[in-house]
């Protein structure tokens, strides 16, 4: 295996200054372990299940609503989580999950989660508290804890679901080299795809989130990050470049393009083990198993061999 090259920007698992990288996507599944299974079938290493919780200011840990399972990447992440109690988290849980379940949340790194929560609320978004996240994670040595700190706008001030940034303070115990190797071959996170009901307001909202200006492609609108990006298209082109899936309502986060070592490779393992495919040009679709929900991975060995990347 080649030494790993991010292909879609900057080299590093975290960012500096005023960086933004797609840090990882979010699954809202309904069967924790019927999730993990699946992620092994498919090829993926899955990491233990973990319970998050948040520390309150007088250091009492309290549950978050929500656990996970991940998929850990050599740059970036897949999360899928599952619900563990009836908080304020675990009942937006259920809200995102009853128009589809599949992906609703989105999280971009920042070097500075604080300063990023005061430019949002500057910029018209109403915010929740700072989150100061924590969740234990095995290591070879024993046990370590994760900690993120978490900037959220208020549920419905991005309709597309739970978009966030955050900042990470342990870059070792969530990247544990052992759980980066993938029989499948995915090495990166590229792109999120969303399909939108409104182009012009959903590249208005996302700039202003982002703090980035958008760009047209021969498919829609996108933002391309330090590393990583967010591609918007109507639901029309959404369908058109996947008509293997049918797509709820927009807006729907509905496609991940991962980059992989050989393309080759990734399709010989998925179809070994099952899964429906589609080779187009240098692309490989697979549609997500019914477990993780509704939509579809795109890989590729390039993040230039995307279709909204290849001409933009």
């Amino acid at each position: 295996m080649r030494p790993f090259q991010a292909t879609s920007g900057v080299d590093r698992q975290l960012p500096v200054g005023d960086e933004i990288f797609l840090d990882h996507i979010a699954h809202f599944v309904t069967e924790k372990d019927r999730t993990r299974s699946t992620l092994t079938s498919t090829g993926f290493t899955a990491a233990p299940f973990s319970i998050q919780t948040n520390r309150e200011p007088d250091g009492t840990e309290r549950l978050t609503g929500t656990g996970n399972t991940t998929a850990m990447l050599p740059r970036g992440y897949l999360e899928f989580l599952f619900k563990t109690a009836d908080t304020p988290l675990g009942r937006e849980f259920d809200e995102e999950n009853s128009r589809y379940v599949g992906i609703h949340l989105i999280a971009f790194a920042v070097a500075d989660a604080k300063a990023q929560r005061e430019r949002l609320a500057a910029n018209g978004f109403r915010v929740q508290p700072l989150v100061e996240l924590r969740r234990p994670v095995a290591t070879e040595r024993g046990t370590a804890e994760a900690a993120f700190t978490v900037a959220r706008v208020e549920a419905g001030e991005m309709a597309e679901g739970r978009i966030q940034m955050l900042t990470h303070h342990t870059e070792d115990a969530v990247w544990q080299p052992r759980w980066l190797d993938h029989r499948n071959g995915v090495r990166e996170l590229i792109d999120v795809v969303i399909a939108v009901s409104n182009m012009a307001e959903a590249d208005s909202r996302f700039a202003r989130f982002l703090n980035r200006k958008s760009v047209a492609t021969n498919l829609g609108r996108a933002f391309f990050l330090n590393r990583g990006g967010v591609q918007l298209l109507d639901a029309s082109t959404f369908t058109r470049i996947l008509p293997e899936v049918l797509l709820p309502a927009p807006p729907c986060i509905g496609m991940v393009a991962l980059g992989v070592e050989r393309l080759d490779v990734t399709e010989n393992v998925l179809t070994s083990l099952g899964h429906f495919v589609v080779r187009r040009d240098h692309t490989l679709i697979a549609p997500f198993p019914p477990v993780l929900g509704i939509g579809a991975w795109i890989f590729v060995e390039n993040a230039a061999d995307l279709p909204w990347r290849a001409h933009s």
